[in-house]
C-alpha cells in the first residue's frame, strides 16, 4: 500500500441504505469506482437489514468485480444474521441463523397486532409490509418499495417506531425487537444485530477492533448502526450516499492535504 494512501483500517464496512444509496436504490456510479478502489486495498463489508436479493440487485450488478476483488467483499444482509463469502466462483454462506416457522409467525401476528392497535397499519402502500426474510422478519410501514421521499416524512423523529418496537419486544421475549430503516422494525433471534455481525467478521478474518472502520446514518442510541459502535469500533456517522462517497474519496486521496473523515469517539457499553 502507497505510504501516501490515508486508510486508517484493515477493514472497512458499510451500511447500505442511506450509506451507499437512497433506500432501495442502485448504487451511483461514484460509489462504484470507491468500492472498486477500496477493494484495491482493503477488505470491504457491506451490512444491512435487507435481504440478499436486495444486495445483488443494489450493489452486486453495479460492480463488476475481478474474482481477487469479490474475494475481499464481505456481504452480511438481514442486519448480520446471514454472512457470504465469494469462494471458488460463487457466494457461498459462512453462516444463517434463520427462525423457525412458528417464530415467523408468532413475530408477523405480532407487528400486525400492533400497527393496527397504533394507528400505523397504512392504506396505502408500495409491496409487502411484513416480509419474511428467513433471518429476519421485517415490517415496513409504507411497504418495500415505497419512494425514498415518502418514506423519509413518515416518520422523522422516530416516534411511530419506537411506539411499535416498545409493543413487539414486549410481547416478544427471547427475540430481538430494534428500529431499522426510516419506516421499518427488525426481527431476529435474541442478541443478533449488526454487533452480532461485527464479532463474526471479526473472528473469521482474524481482526480487531482497532482494524475496523464503519460508516452509517443510524449510529445514534437506537439506531440499526448504534451496536457496531456500541461495542468499540470506530464510525463515521454519515447522512447521504454522497458524503460517504466524499469521505473515502479522502480516505483513498494521496493528496497530504485531504482531510481524514470524522471518527465518532469509540463507545464501549
Amino acid at each position: 500500500m502507497p505510504k501516501e494512501l490515508m486508510l486508517p483500517a484493515r477493514v472497512v464496512v458499510f451500511d447500505l441504505d442511506d450509506t451507499l444509496a437512497l433506500s432501495k436504490a442502485k448504487i451511483s456510479p461514484r460509489i462504484a469506482r470507491c468500492l472498486t478502489a477500496l477493494l484495491a486495498e482493503a477488505q470491504v463489508c457491506i451490512i444491512s437489514g435487507g435481504r440478499l436479493q436486495q444486495f445483488q440487485t443494489q450493489v452486486l450488478d453495479e460492480l463488476p468485480l475481478e474474482p481477487e476483488q469479490a474475494a475481499r467483499l464481505h456481504l452480511m444482509p438481514t442486519c448480520g444474521t446471514r454472512y457470504l463469502r465469494w469462494e471458488s466462483g460463487d457466494w457461498r454462506e459462512v453462516y444463517y441463523e434463520t427462525l423457525s416457522d412458528d417464530e415467523i409467525a408468532l413475530v408477523t401476528k405480532v407487528l400486525t397486532d400492533g400497527a393496527t392497535e397504533l394507528g400505523l397499519w397504512e392504506s396505502r402502500t408500495w409491496g409487502e409490509i411484513i416480509e419474511n426474510r428467513g433471518s429476519q422478519v421485517t415490517f415496513s410501514a409504507l411497504g418495500q418499495q415505497a419512494p425514498h421521499q415518502v418514506k423519509a416524512a413518515w416518520d422523522p423523529d422516530g416516534g411511530r417506531r419506537a411506539a411499535l418496537r416498545e409493543y413487539a419486544a414486549a410481547r416478544l421475549p427471547g427475540l430481538e425487537v430494534r428500529s431499522g430503516g426510516s419506516t421499518s422494525i427488525d426481527v431476529t433471534r435474541e442478541g443478533i444485530d449488526k454487533g452480532y455481525g461485527m464479532r463474526k467478521l471479526m473472528s473469521h478474518l482474524d481482526v480487531g477492533l482497532d482494524d475496523l472502520l464503519f460508516f452509517g446514518d443510524r449510529l445514534d442510541e437506537g439506531g440499526n448502526d448504534y451496536p457496531v459502535r456500541a461495542m468499540g469500533v470506530r464510525c463515521v456517522a454519515v447522512s447521504s450516499w454522497q458524503q460517504t462517497a466524499d469521505y473515502v474519496e479522502r480516505l483513498l486521496s494521496s493528496d497530504p492535504a485531504a482531510q481524514a473523515p470524522p471518527v465518532l469517539e469509540p463507545l464501549k457499553v
